[in-house]
C-alpha cells in the first residue's frame, strides 16, 4: 500500500456513493494513508476497475440494481486474482447470511454509520497492509 488507499465504491445510487464518501472522509484512521475514492455505478465498471489494479478495498451496495453487491462480491472473489477486501452494505440484518455466502470480508448495515463504516474499512486496510508487508 502506498501513501494513499484507493477504495472502489460500487452503487447504482449516487446518494449511497456520496454517503460512503462523507462517512469515510479523507482518512479513516490516523495510522493509515489518505483515502482516494473511485466510484462505479455499474458492475461492468467494477470489473474493468478491478482488472486495471490498484484498488486496496471495495465497498459494495448490497441493494444495487440490476447487479446487487452480494452476487457481484462473490463473482469478484472468484474471478479477481489477489482480490482486495470487500465491505458489503446491507439493508436488513437478515441479509447477513447472504453476505457470508458472498464471501464479503465485512458487513455494514444501512443507514451508513459514520463511525462503523470507517472502523470496518480501517480494520481491513490494516490487515491488507500487514499481509503485504509480510509478503515482502
Amino acid at each position: 500500500m502506498t501513501d494513499q488507499a484507493t477504495i472502489l465504491v460500487y452503487s447504482d445510487d449516487r446518494s449511497v456513493r456520496d454517503s460512503v464518501k462523507v462517512a469515510l472522509g479523507r482518512r479513516v484512521a490516523t495510522d493509515l494513508p489518505d483515502v482516494v475514492i473511485t466510484e462505479c455505478a455499474t458492475h461492468q465498471a467494477v470489473s474493468r476497475t478491478l482488472d486495471a489494479g490498484g484498488i486496496d478495498l471495495v465497498i459494495m451496495d448490497g441493494e444495487a440494481v440490476p447487479a446487487g453487491g452480494m452476487g457481484l462480491c462473490r463473482q469478484v472473489k472468484d474471478e479477481t486474482p489477489n482480490c482486495p477486501p470487500v465491505v458489503l452494505l446491507v439493508a436488513r440484518v437478515a441479509d447477513a447470511w447472504l453476505a457470508t455466502w458472498s464471501r464479503a470480508d465485512a458487513v455494514v448495515p444501512f443507514p451508513i454509520d459514520p463511525i462503523r463504516l470507517p472502523s470496518a474499512v480501517a480494520e481491513l486496510l490494516r490487515a491488507r497492509r500487514a499481509a503485504e508487508a509480510s509478503a515482502q
